[in-house]
């Protein structure tokens, strides 16, 4: 019994030298792998921070003081090469960097072509003030001058500060210090309510925030898993990187956040985490087995700290006509309520376009250009479960008479001509189209492939034109304007021996008659 009173005494006593008795409410994650150094192609024997990896893992950017030119912080870049090495790091210039000031790259879109930069920059005279973040977008041979982003009732107590665009651009986190937050810098978020303008910061409250700081927010390309640094939240060092997860749209609810480990912290400085899009890797700031003060590092992501699986999605967009590429702009909608969740454009150098699409969703996309009508793309994502990278053509069309335009994003009752509601978005731009130009009438064609009864499918055809011209009817399209026919199964556009086949030749598509 002796025995077991004083076993029972050492448990006891060592507890709160474990993990528990640091204040971990869960057991932090585990990573298998160890860190690694970028090497001395990226790192220096000066200081290195706040790496940025593009969500294609080929590029990054990171932030070096001071550069070998002896002026403060500026932004320097990097190549993935095929053969798994880094290119030396290139200092970026002007105008991104600015004699004697400070910047460096907060976040990148998944197309590469549009970076989210620290501070405001002064258009006369090139110059960098405090006081907000900026946005350049790439042009031939470089970036374009940062254009200043509108906070509304913005505020910063602190003279330090970190912004993160989403992938989706819709959202802007930042580690501000405000009058009534919870502590030192908390985090926040602003919703994009027109270009370069942004709504009241939200505060993400105390599931995230402490009473001491926190700072450095990488949101997922999930747009729902948050990794951030936190100097309140007890952990090995004095500042460490967690995770946390968006419940919903409040964002405010989150999951408890949880310690990235011993791997990613250490009993010194750790911060700055970017992770790709297929969250294969984790790239971050820290001081340990370090070139010069702090180093630029790496480490392949366990799963239990990656984000929900995305689809990376690239391609270019096409005249159908002429065949050749177009410059762009692409965006993408949640369907069926048809909300705009992202856009992106073509890049002005090779012409593609890449956008990221988290899970659990069905999306349609579609690119935009003057004078042209976009033909939009479906893609069912509610049952992805792995990360994936896609090649998607978008094409655009030119409206000219006799010429047929299919409408792809047109969904019907399986074996009926009920509209189901994901179709609206796609119908309610063809209402635009005709409400824009007056003249112009048209005829709606259905086709079906060549399953079950000839006789069957023409009429099922018919009739399908014909719900989607009620429909139009019923935006004050005036009936004059519109007319359907139903071709059933005679006019295939792909082999109906396949299931991929006979999809493409089940759709509806509209003639111009008269412009």
């Amino acid at each position: 019994m002796k025995s077991l009173f004083s076993l029972l005494f050492i448990i006891i006593f060592l507890l709160p030298f474990g993990k528990a008795g640091m204040g971990f409410a869960q057991a932090p994650i585990v990573f298998d792998a160890e860190p690694e150094n970028l090497g001395s192609t990226v790192n220096s024997e000066y200081s290195e921070i706040s790496p940025t990896i593009s969500p294609d893992g080929k590029t990054l950017f990171i932030t070096r003081y001071p550069p070998d030119n002896g002026d403060k912080n500026n932004i320097w870049v990097s190549y993935l090469q095929t053969n798994g090495e880094w290119t030396l790091a290139k200092n970026i210039g002007t105008p991104l960097n600015v004699p004697g000031s400070s910047t460096s790259v907060q976040s990148v879109t998944p197309d590469g072509n549009t970076i989210l930069l620290s501070n405001l920059y002064k258009y006369f005279d090139g110059s960098i003030t405090g006081g907000g973040c900026s946005i350049s977008s790439r042009q031939r041979g470089g970036w374009s001058f940062p254009k200043g982003q509108v906070i509304e009732k913005y505020e910063n107590l602190n003279q330090y500060v970190n912004y993160y665009l989403s992938n989706s651009g819709q959202y802007l986190l930042m580690a501000i210090e405000k009058k009534k937050g919870f502590g030192e810098k908390d985090l926040y978020v602003s919703f994009k309510t027109t270009e370069n303008n942004w709504s009241v910061p939200k505060n993400l409250g105390n599931i995230i925030n402490t009473k001491a700081g926190e700072f450095g927010p990488f949101l997922a390309a999930d747009d729902k898993t948050l990794y951030f640094v936190s100097s309140g939240h007890p952990g090995y060092g004095d500042a460490d990187v967690w995770m946390s997860k968006r419940l919903d749209d409040t964002w405010t609810n989150w999951s408890n956040p949880v310690n990235l480990g011993e791997k990613i912290n250490s009993s010194g400085f750790d911060a700055y985490f970017s992770i790709d899009a297929a969250g294969e890797y984790a790239y971050f700031t820290s001081t340990k087995n370090s070139y010069g003060s702090s180093d630029i590092f790496r480490i392949k992501m366990p799963t239990a700290a990656k984000p929900d699986p995305v689809v990376l999605i690239y391609g270019k967009v096409i005249d159908q006509k002429t065949n050749e590429p177009i410059k762009a702009k692409i965006s993408y909608e949640q369907l069926p309520s048809g909300k705009e969740v992202g856009t992106a454009v073509t890049s002005p150098e090779d012409m593609v376009y890449k956008i990221v699409l988290p899970f659990g969703e069905n999306y349609g996309f579609m690119a935009a250009a003057d004078n042209y009508y976009s033909i939009t793309q479906n893609l069912d994502l509610s049952k992805l479960e792995a990360y994936q990278e896609m090649e998607v053509n978008l094409y655009l069309a030119t409206i000219q008479k006799d010429e047929a335009i299919r409408l792809n994003n047109i969904f019907f009752e399986f074996g009926k001509s009920v509209l189901k509601e994901e179709s609206f978005p796609e119908l309610n731009r063809l209402v635009k189209l005709l409400t824009d130009n007056p003249a112009i009438t048209i005829e709606i064609n259905g086709h079906t492939d060549d399953v079950g009864a000839d006789a069957d499918n023409l009429k099922l055809s018919q009739d399908r034109a014909a719900a989607v011209v009620t429909y139009l009817s019923s935006k004050k399209i005036a009936v004059n304007r519109l007319s359907s026919n139903g071709f059933g199964e005679t006019k295939p556009i792909a082999n109906n021996k396949t299931e991929e086949g006979r999809q493409l030749n089940r759709h509806v598509e509209f003639v111009v008659k008269t412009k």
